[in-house]
């Protein structure tokens, strides 16, 4: 907005992202910067007859995306959950990777489309259960197991010790597993997987603290990376357990 220039006061700022700016609600939409790329994304989803993620409704005025408002609740922050909705949560990723599986084929660079981001933060939930995933700027082609073990750390590994012990942890990473259907072969892999993803954290947080743009909210990149070596330590203390977990 310039400066002076008034709010359009059918537009609610929504809270939440952290990194993309501009994104609002009018009505039952949502209007966000227009991505080529998330268009294609959910186009193909809504041919595909996948409900798990918001329709792309066309763009706007100002060229920007109109995507359709999921209603539920979207939490702010990793939190613990139940194994019930760690299960729902990896059904849905399967679903996620099921329905895409034809339009990485014709783009290229992995099996799947990964969403990449897929925490509880970027998951709306309805009665308490996981329905539907939102906020694609990380999408792309990839290997499937690098979801599942972003959403092995997001959902179910922490190094906060209210989170809970390692082996209830390392318990949900098995309930993960198991609701995505993952392989002997994956699960021997995963968590592997999982330290790559925060050493790929690390990397992303270090460029952005030292000459990225700002956050938009929550702590600041240094605060991220801090706590995301805290998280690899973690990991790597426990890496036994929770390979035992998967065995």
């Amino acid at each position: 907005m310039v400066a002076g220039e008034e709010a359009d006061p059918s537009e609610m700022i929504l809270g939440g992202g952290r990194l993309t700016p501009g994104i609002v609600k009018i009505g039952q939409t949502v209007r966000r910067p227009k991505s080529a790329f998330t268009r294609t994304l959910l186009l193909h989803f809504a041919q595909a007859g996948f409900d798990g993620v918001p329709q792309h409704l066309g763009r706007d005025e100002l060229d920007r995306d109109i995507l359709e408002f999921l209603p539920g609740d979207v939490p702010a922050k990793w939190r613990a959950l139940t194994d019930d909705q760690v299960a729902a949560a990896g059904s849905l990723l399967r679903r996620f990777h099921e329905a895409s599986q034809a339009l990485a084929e014709r783009l290229g660079g992995g099996p799947v489309i990964c969403h990449n981001d897929a925490g509880p933060n970027n998951t709306v939930f309805r009665h308490g259960r996981p329905v539907a995933f939102i906020d694609f700027d990380f999408a792309s082609a990839g290997d499937p197991l690098d979801d599942v073990a972003y959403m092995a750390w997001s959902w179910c590994i922490s190094s906060k010790p209210t989170r809970g012990y390692v082996a209830s942890q390392a318990h949900q990473v098995r309930v993960l597993a198991d609701a995505y259907r993952l392989s002997a072969a994956q699960r021997a892999r995963l968590m592997d997987a999982v330290h790559e993803r925060l050493v790929r954290n690390e990397y992303f947080w270090t460029a952005r603290a030292s000459n990225g743009p700002p956050v938009i909210s929550g702590p600041p990149p240094t605060e991220v990376l801090a706590w995301t070596s805290a998280e690899k330590a973690f990991v790597a203390r426990f890496q036994t357990v929770f390979a035992a977990a998967l065995a």
